[in-house]
């Protein structure tokens, strides 16, 4: 199936590996826009795209509306806090208003699984998915992918570690969907309490050691400890999280000599990662913020359809 051919993205348990190489594909030149120095192209000019964010977001929010206006499209941003959400108004109701209005891509973020899915099926917009509470994060996963395969220039048959809070993360289960699909081995490590007792089922490795988890590993991304969304008791405290799973050279020094250290942020330097790990040579955290533009607009491009020639040339 070609990306052009889906009305939504809205995870990627269901995509085809194809979909998912089209789009890392596709990532590359648009990449090499980002970098120009007149970076706006017509490809989508006149579309319009909203995001819709009913949680806190810097690197999606603002990725997406730079990559639509990288691609000439006009971008719209609704604040939750100020709209008629705040009245007491339906999710169904608002996403109608906005469709009334004429926009043609809404990038949808909410703290409930399963919201993206449900205004997909009640709208004619194209919906993306920028998160939906603890299920998926596809562009996440897409620009982890891309920049895995830019670093290591394969996808295929690589071991890969997810660290951290697994249970509460949707970027987790969108990378290891999509991982599994290229045969990588994926391993997940945590705290058991932080570990959901039926990831196994997925075909990943569980394991409660970071020191034997990394041992030849080609990639360690390492998840944020996501605060807000845990009940109390799931650890004692961030020093104890730190002092067995911070993620530092010497707990790592099993992996491949060129391993890459991924995180798609913000970081808590000193609880999941030390800051010589994060700024140092084999991390790619900070091209991962480019890599998630390049991605978005790779997303937008070929969903919403554009003439090859008004990008490549």
């Amino acid at each position: 199936m070609r990306l052009r051919q889906r009305k939504d993205l809205l995870g990627l348990r269901d995509m085809k590996k194809e979909e998912i190489e089209q789009i890392i594909d596709a990532a590359a030149p648009m990449k090499d826009i980002i970098l120009r120095d007149i970076k706006k192209v017509p490809a989508l000019r006149g579309k319009a795209l909203i995001t819709v964010f009913y949680e806190n977001s810097t690197r999606t929010r603002t990725s997406f509306e730079i990559a639509g206006k990288y691609l000439s499209m006009d971008t719209v941003n609704l604040t939750v806090a100020s709209s008629s959400v705040q009245k007491g108004e339906s999710i169904k109701d608002t996403v109608k208003t906005i469709e009334m209005m004429g926009f043609d891509v809404m990038v949808m973020r909410h703290n409930m699984s399963g919201v993206a899915r449900y205004i997909a099926n009640h709208t004619d917009m194209r919906v993306i998915n920028a998160g939906d509470g603890q299920n998926e994060h596809p562009t996440q996963a897409l620009l982890d992918l891309f920049s895995i395969k830019e670093k290591k220039g394969r996808l295929e048959d690589l071991k890969v570690v997810l660290v951290g809070d697994i249970l509460h993360s949707r970027v987790a289960r969108s990378n290891i969907y999509a991982l599994l699909k290229f045969g990588c081995e994926v391993r997940v490590v945590g705290p058991s309490t932080l570990i959901p007792p039926d990831i196994e089922q997925l075909g990943v490795k569980i394991f409660y050691s970071l020191e034997k988890a990394a041992a030849g590993a080609d990639v360690i991304n390492v998840l944020r400890i996501q605060r807000e969304r845990q009940e109390n008791g799931l650890f004692p405290s961030l020093d104890e999280y730190s002092d067995l799973f911070l993620v530092n050279r010497e707990r790592i020094k099993k992996a491949k000599d060129d391993v890459l250290i991924l995180h798609p942020g913000p970081m808590n330097r000193g609880v999941e990662i030390n800051g010589e790990l994060a700024d140092g040579i084999s991390s790619a955290v900070n091209e991962q913020v480019t890599n998630g533009v390049a991605v978005r607009m790779a997303v937008l491009y070929l969903m919403v359809g554009g003439v090859n020639s008004e990008v490549f040339d």
